[in-house]
């Protein structure tokens, strides 16, 4: 794999561990600004929505530039972000400096996945890219709970500097590890936006969120459901928080190791896997040993399938893949945020702790359905283009 891919891994590193380690901080930051925790809940889906728009927006934007040079911008914006939230007066202006380093995670992840697959050969692609997300399970494993300890034991505004100089290092090695990458003849918005019109392309991202939204369905409540039902203490989330990112490393190396040899068979195992795990992660949460091993594999099968979804829409944006890859680490986030909200309505209705593990459940199981619809679609394609290649030829006129 080429060094340039170390540079990208360092990147994503820093995005992952600005994008999890605020769960941790939210009392000492309630507390400094004399908020609310679920006030303070805002900078957690006021980041999720960011990454939202930001994606399709920033992505558009950097079309008539080349993607190393994006990709150094958008690692600038970052940085800019990250040093607003170490330094904000007031929660207001924090939760602008998440919104700002919120809009670049998008567009990273989704040019960098086009620029990894690019630096290697066509059968390698979905390891590239799984190389690149290494740096985003690496943080939930050790950026993520090494930034909480610090932040509760120096102040949550030295994490966020921190943060910030993970983001300077990873556009140091952009600018001096990835190679010059001229922006792709042809490259324009409408061609872009053309992706968006085959099906397969849709139902790649439609299976991305329901997939992804399965995974943080259970994970968003995981502290609550740990300690009110499984009797884990408060300190154990945090290791349990680990058991999931050591899930999420291993399923990442899984998916990019056999997405590029067979990529719909892996989704069917990975999306039928988790929506298993995740219903029986109901009664497992009511044993100690099972739910943490409930934990480590809901991370492994969720992240095993983001190498696959994501090359899904690179193959199927084929000629046109910039935007649609964004867009799609957009869905990625969508889906947390459609997945929370779920997740809190079961919980509000009365129905425990236990429940959003039967909502991530249903969404896993649907994005299996959408993954078996995808591959009907696609058999069927070959047969429709050879039936209406017959038929012309048989209205050809033949002259003697």
């Amino acid at each position: 794999m080429p060094l340039a891919l170390l540079a990208l891994a360092i990147g994503a590193f820093g995005v992952g561990t600005t994008e999890f380690v605020i769960m941790g901080l939210l009392p000492e930051i309630a507390a400094d600004y004399g908020v609310s925790i679920p006030t303070a809940g805002l900078l957690v889906t006021g980041y999720a929505l960011g990454v939202v728009i930001g994606a399709p927006l920033l992505t558009v934007l950097g079309n008539k530039v080349s993607r190393k040079r994006m990709l150094m911008v958008l690692m600038g914006l970052f940085v800019a972000g990250n040093l607003l939230s170490a330094l904000a007066p007031s929660f207001g202006v924090m939760l602008a400096g998440r919104v700002v380093a919120s809009l670049a995670h998008g567009s990273f992840f989704g040019i960098g996945a086009v620029v990894a697959a690019d630096l290697v050969a066509p059968d390698k692609k979905a390891g590239a890219i799984a190389t690149m997300f290494t740096g985003l399970t690496v943080a939930n494993i050790v950026g993520v709970p090494l930034g909480t300890f610090i932040g509760q034991a120096v102040g949550w505004r030295v994490t966020f500097a921190l943060v910030a100089g993970l983001g300077v290092a990873g556009l140091l090695g952009i600018a001096r590890l990835v190679p010059a990458m001229p922006r792709p003849e042809g490259a324009r918005l409408r061609r872009e936006l053309t992706a968006f019109r085959n099906p397969q392309v849709l139902l790649a991202m439609a299976m991305t969120v329901l997939g992804f939204g399965g995974v943080f369905a259970a994970i968003t409540y995981i502290a609550p459901m740990m300690t009110e039902v499984t009797g884990y203490s408060d300190g154990a989330v945090t290791w349990l928080l680990v058991l999931f990112g050591v899930g999420m490393f291993l399923g990442n190396l899984i998916g990019g190791r056999f997405a590029d040899r067979a990529l719909m068979p892996l989704l069917y195992v990975t999306l039928g896997g988790l929506a298993l795990v995740l219903a029986l992660f109901t009664v497992a949460a009511h044993d100690k040993i099972l739910a943490a091993v409930a934990v480590l594999l809901v991370g492994a099968l969720g992240f095993a399938t983001v190498p696959p979804l994501q090359k899904r829409v690179l193959d199927q944006a084929h000629g046109a893949p910039t935007l649609a890859s964004a867009v799609n680490i957009g869905a990625f986030n969508l889906g947390n945020a459609l997945a929370a909200w779920l997740g809190g309505l079961v919980i509000a209705s009365g129905f425990g702790y236990t429940a959003p593990n039967w909502v991530g459940a249903v969404l896993a199981a649907a994005a299996l359905g959408l993954a078996f619809w995808s591959a009907a679609l696609e058999r069927r394609a070959p047969a429709a283009d050879a039936a209406a290649t017959t038929d012309a030829g048989a209205r050809i006129p033949v002259h003697h």
